[in-house]
């Protein structure tokens, strides 16, 4: 217990310093979207190499990949099922509602909650994979059904997921542990100094985002909408994660714990993104974010006393 909550106090302290960061500008106004660039295309994409290429594959494509795939897909299933009828929303802003309810920050969070909180970075890696290469291009595949725009073709959907960095990451790393390859310890140095820019960089730019924060405004009328999907995800998935965890599965100990911190990250911020894109549900996604986020973290330091 007092590692773990240990290592909550790391990942708090390190994101308060990047809430003084943005308050005080000292990184000037784009500070936020370098880092997480910077992250997303150059650091994590190392760490997930580095941390994979020494791990178990069978672990990483074990039960807690079936826990995070059966747990999103159900809550974004009960999110439809619970807002259809009642908000009566057009059918986008109900696909970007499911994805704000069942769609985690595996990345941004994920990776130093697994580090820090969980020991172990290879945790966080299945359920990236799952959303990287299956959920989020489904949901897109649906969102182009939905609009006269943005069409995509199956093919372009394929070539545009398997040129994710994180996707190239975290299948080198993958291949490397299957046929017990290494890089020359020339390469294999500066790919780990650069990975072990990834975390701090993460919680530096999660930190800023939090800055002027003010979600669930009643004139965007998206409330009741919001409170759903942000329940959801931070209280029912990580209960059913637990529960496919046990009951599926048969986890229990260390695994049925990273299994549930992971079902319980808040929405992944790529969300609001993709609502922005198709003009859909972007209150929905936008709000959500912010609501788990601000609340995930706290409600966490739950999971290990609810377990013990």
């Amino acid at each position: 217990m007092e590692g773990v909550l240990s290592g909550f106090a790391v990942v708090w302290t390190v994101i308060a310093v990047g809430y003084a960061v943005g308050r005080t500008g000292v990184l000037g106004p784009h500070a936020r979207y370098v880092l997480n660039r910077l992250t997303f295309f150059v650091a994590s994409p190392a760490l997930l190499f580095t941390t994979l290429a020494g791990s178990d594959p069978a672990a990483v494509l074990g039960p807690m990949l079936g826990v995070a795939a059966t747990s999103a897909v159900t809550i974004a299933v009960l999110y439809v099922l619970i807002t259809r009828w009642w908000l009566r929303r057009g059918r986008g802003e109900l696909l970007v509602g499911a994805m704000s309810a069942s769609t985690v920050n595996s990345a941004n969070l994920g990776l130093p909650i697994a580090a820090y909180v969980l020991g172990d970075i290879s945790h966080a890696a299945p359920v990236i994979l799952f959303q990287l290469a299956l959920f989020s291009p489904v949901f897109l595949a649906l969102l182009d059904a939905t609009t006269t725009r943005h069409r995509t073709t199956p093919v372009a959907m394929v070539v545009q997921t398997a040129r994710n960095p994180m996707i190239v990451g975290s299948m080198l790393g993958l291949a490397f542990a299957v046929f017990g390859w290494s890089l020359p310890q020339q390469l294999a140095d500066p790919v780990e100094l650069i990975a072990g820019a990834s975390i701090p960089a993460m919680l530096i730019a999660f930190g800023i985002s939090l800055v002027g924060s003010k979600p669930l405004d009643r004139a965007a009328g998206r409330r009741s909408d919001v409170l759903v999907g942000s329940s959801l995800k931070l209280f029912v998935q990580p209960v059913l994660a637990w529960a496919i965890g046990v009951w599926v599965f048969g986890l229990g100990g260390a695994d049925l714990f990273a299994v549930v911190v992971m079902a319980a990250l808040p929405t992944a911020q790529n969300v609001f993104v993709t609502a922005s894109r198709y003009d859909a549900g972007v209150v929905v996604a936008k709000d959500t974010v912010l609501v788990t986020t601000i609340v995930a973290v706290p409600a966490m330091m739950l999971v290990p006393l609810l377990l013990a």
